[in-house]
C-alpha cells in the first residue's frame, strides 16, 4: 500500500467517523485532500462511499426517518444534480479544485453563524437544489441540508440526512455517468474506501456517546478549514 492510498483511506475513515457522529461531514473533510491525491477521487468515488455510508446509517436510524418533510428536498435535488453535471462537463480540474475549496470554506463560515433557519417546503427545495449542485460537481452535498436540519434532535438529523443522502448520491452518480466522471475506473478506485468507511462508522457507534459533540464539531471544522484552504491554494 503506497503512502497516497494510506492517506486517502485515513481521510475516508475520519470523514466517515464524523458523518456517522453528527450526520454529515464525509465529503467536506475528504474531498479537498483526495482531490490533491488524485482528481479521479472526486466526485464519483466519494459519492459511492457516501452512498454506502448513508445506507448503513439510514438502516441504523431507520426508526427516526421522516420522509414527509424531505419530498421537497428530493424534488429540488433533481435540477440541482443536472446543473452540477453541467458544471463537471465544462470546468477544468484547477477550477474544480477552487470550487471545492470555496464550498468547504463557505460551509465552515455558515456553520459558525449564529442563525437558526426553520425548514419549510420552499427552503427544503432550495437546500435540495444546492445540495444537488454541490454534491454532483464536488461530492460535497451535505452543508445545505445540514444547515437547515441542524436544530433537530440528534438521531433525527442522522436519520433524515442519511435517507436524503441515499437518494441524492444515486442521483449524482446517474448524472456523473454521461459526463464521464463515473465509470468502472472510478468504481475500482472506490473499492478500498468501503471497508475504511465502515470502520469509521463502527468506531463512531462505539465512541459517539463518549465524545462531546462540540469537540467533534470543532475538530471537524478545523480540518475542513485546513483542507479547504489547501484546495484553494493548489488551484492558484
Amino acid at each position: 500500500m503506497d503512502t497516497s492510498l494510506l492517506l486517502a483511506l485515513t481521510m475516508i475513515f475520519i470523514g466517515s467517523f464524523v458523518q456517522s457522529s453528527i450526520g454529515f461531514g464525509l465529503a467536506i473533510i475528504t474531498a479537498p485532500i483526495l482531490f490533491q491525491i488524485s482528481p479521479d477521487y472526486v466526485p464519483a468515488p466519494i459519492t459511492l462511499t457516501a452512498l454506502f455510508l448513508s445506507l448503513v446509517n439510514a438502516y441504523k436510524f431507520k426508526a427516526n426517518i421522516s420522509l414527509d418533510g424531505l419530498w421537497m428536498a428530493f424534488i429540488g435535488r433533481i435540477p440541482g444534480s443536472i446543473a452540477g453535471g453541467a458544471l463537471l462537463y465544462f470546468v477544468e480540474p484547477k477550477v474544480l479544485s477552487l470550487w471545492i475549496g470555496g464550498i468547504v470554506i463557505l460551509a465552515v463560515i455558515i456553520s459558525l453563524l449564529p442563525i437558526r433557519i426553520q425548514p419549510n417546503s420552499t427552503r427544503l427545495a432550495i437546500a435540495g437544489f444546492f445540495s444537488g449542485l454541490f454534491g454532483t460537481s464536488s461530492g460535497i452535498g451535505g452543508p445545505p441540508m445540514a444547515l437547515l436540519l441542524q436544530h433537530q434532535e440528534a438521531n433525527l438529523i442522522r436519520a433524515n440526512l442519511s435517507a436524503f443522502f441515499v437518494v441524492s448520491s444515486l442521483l449524482s452518480l446517474i448524472v456523473q455517468v454521461p459526463v464521464g466522471h463515473m465509470s468502472l475506473h472510478h468504481l475500482y478506485l472506490s473499492l478500498p474506501f468501503i471497508p475504511a468507511s465502515y470502520l469509521g462508522y463502527k468506531c463512531a457507534m462505539v465512541y459517539v456517546d463518549k465524545i462531546d459533540k462540540q469537540t467533534i464539531r470543532t475538530i471537524s471544522l478545523v480540518m475542513c478549514s485546513l483542507s479547504g484552504a489547501a484546495a484553494i491554494y493548489s488551484a492558484l
